[in-house]
């Protein structure tokens, strides 16, 4: 009489366990997307009362003017000197390549779009974000551990509005201003070693910047870069903003709002230079 419940006890054990397997097979099949979704919902969030609160008074003058200096004024050497270096070494390579052609005359005009268009923003974000952007990061994220930004809601001081909103919007203003001084010094940096180090003309090397490079083209870079000063900034209040662990969460926040800017900045890219070729747009 036992023997039977046995077997149908047995039976009844095995979908179970294939049912378990089947759950723990498909989790990470159904939280990745879930994730994605939270995270696109949260930012969301976040940029809707952003700009929700950059246009309502107060308006905090002052934190925009100190986020203005250390996104921008703190940001001129590295930007300056990652600009020169990348001029200089796309000249390099670039002239090495066009002379086996006898077209190295042509290497300022194509030094100069691709400086305007690509490099000088690109790299000056990138430049932004690894220095501003994972301290903004790690600021944010030390006041909400050590909870300072719910001591912000207690004095009924908007959170958002105190430390979000002026350093978007310093870092929209400050980021084309940067890219273009990277233009400026690559042109430089191109320069000096077109021109001194692999003996190419200096009146025809800018001649040709001069002929080709039009104010469109300069103005396709700038914003370009505003758009990657708004991402990286808003990347990187966001993981502060909403870390938590202590001492690891912040550390966490800051790897991931490097890491999260930097793949934006170059998606974005992307994005911004097919829909300014599809229509045709600069």
């Amino acid at each position: 009489m036992g023997e039977p419940e046995t077997k149908e006890h047995g039976a009844d054990e095995e979908p179970r366990g294939a049912r378990a397997i089947l759950v723990a097979a498909a989790g990470p099949l159904v939280e990745v997307p879930m994730s994605a979704l939270a995270e696109v919902g949260i930012m969301a969030r976040l940029i809707y009362e952003t700009f929700m609160w950059a246009v309502r008074p107060p308006y905090r003058w002052r934190q925009l003017v100190e986020a203005l200096e250390f996104l921008g004024v703190q940001s001129i050497f590295i930007v300056g000197l990652t600009g020169t270096f990348v001029g200089g070494v796309f000249s390099l390579q670039l002239i090495n390549a066009l002379r086996a052609f006898g077209a190295e005359s042509q290497a300022g005009a194509a030094i100069g779009l691709a400086l305007a268009r690509e490099l000088a923003p690109v790299f000056s974000a990138l430049m932004i974000t690894s220095r501003a952007g994972s301290a903004i990061a790690t600021e944010i994220a030390s006041m909400r551990v050590t909870n300072q930004i719910d001591a912000l809601t207690t004095m009924s001081v908007n959170p958002v509005q105190y430390l979000i909103v002026p350093r978007v919007l310093a870092a929209t203003i400050a980021t084309p201003i940067m890219a273009l001084l990277a233009f400026l010094v690559g042109l430089g940096g191109a320069y000096l070693v077109g021109v001194y180090i692999m003996n190419v003309d200096g009146g025809i090397f800018f001649e040709k910047v001069t002929w080709i490079v039009d104010p469109d083209d300069v103005l396709q870079g700038i914003l370009k870069a505003a758009v990657f000063g708004f991402a990286l900034t808003m990347i990187a209040c966001r993981q502060g903003f909403y870390a938590e662990g202590g001492a690891a969460g912040v550390g966490r926040a800051t790897n991931r709002a490097v890491v999260q800017a930097s793949v934006a900045i170059l998606v974005l890219d992307y994005i911004l230079t097919a829909i300014i070729i599809e229509y045709d747009l600069l």
